[in-house]
């Protein structure tokens, strides 16, 4: 029987792609504010703004491609049971042949119904050609259509299925993710005691006093090959 191994990642594993993080120094929130675009009371204020800076957020996606780290877990598939949990709204790991991904902050590729975002008869994917939402685009029940982002204030419906996964790790491998974001932050607590964990990362990050855990001190896609190594 495979192993089962869960990524956990963050903004980190796709900045190698060209795909902007939020907290690196040339960062999104330079330019917005976190609560005009990343808030329920953003979006009731202004929703064409925050609309149309995900509408940007999805052109994007159009630009770049998966990366070396992306690449390297869709490849491990071969030898492990592989899950994927992720903070990062972009759809890389699936274009890089990853199989089981979880997205805990939504998806930018889907629209959904303002009255209840997560309703699930009103959750579409959009098609490359559809990436522009504009206002009075409807869902089913007469809502506007709004990004599927987990904003923040907002409950992250898709945590407690992530403890789940965590919970089931053979080997929890955490990649490009400050650990400062909860409810995502503390899914380090939910794995086994005793496993192998892995943090790649070259900066220094929190591990949240768990012992054993081997920091690769290195950017995602050199820090999957070293992993890889070491595996």
């Amino acid at each position: 029987m495979k192993k089962k191994i869960v990524f956990l990642t963050g903004a980190g594993a796709s900045a190698e792609s060209g795909i902007r993080t939020f907290r690196d120094t040339d960062g999104l929130w330079e330019e917005y504010s976190i609560e005009d675009v990343c808030t329920p009371e953003g979006y009731n204020r202004n929703p064409k703004l925050v609309i149309d800076f995900y509408n940007e957020r999805r052109k994007q996606l159009l630009t770049v491609k998966p990366n070396r780290c992306h690449e390297l877990i869709a490849s491990l598939q071969d030898r492990f049971e592989v899950s994927v949990v992720t903070q990062n709204v972009d759809n890389l790991h699936e274009r890089a042949g990853s199989k089981d991904v979880l997205h805990l902050h939504g998806e930018l590729t889907k629209v959904c119904s303002s009255y209840d975002p997560n309703d699930y008869r009103y959750i579409k994917e959009l098609k490359p050609e559809e990436y522009e939402v504009h206002m009075g685009d409807k869902a089913g029940d007469g809502s506007q259509l709004r990004p599927f982002i987990v904003w923040f204030g907002e409950s992250v419906p898709n945590i407690a299925l992530a403890e789940e996964i965590v919970e089931s790790a053979d080997i929890l491998v955490v990649i490009g993710t400050s650990l400062n974001v909860y409810p995502a932050a503390g899914l380090l607590y939910y794995a086994k005691p005793g496993i192998p964990v892995y943090l790649i990362d070259p900066a220094e990050v929190d591990a949240k006093g768990r012992a054993g855990v081997t920091h690769i001190r290195m950017g995602a896609g050199a820090g999957m090959e070293k992993l890889i190594e070491m595996l």
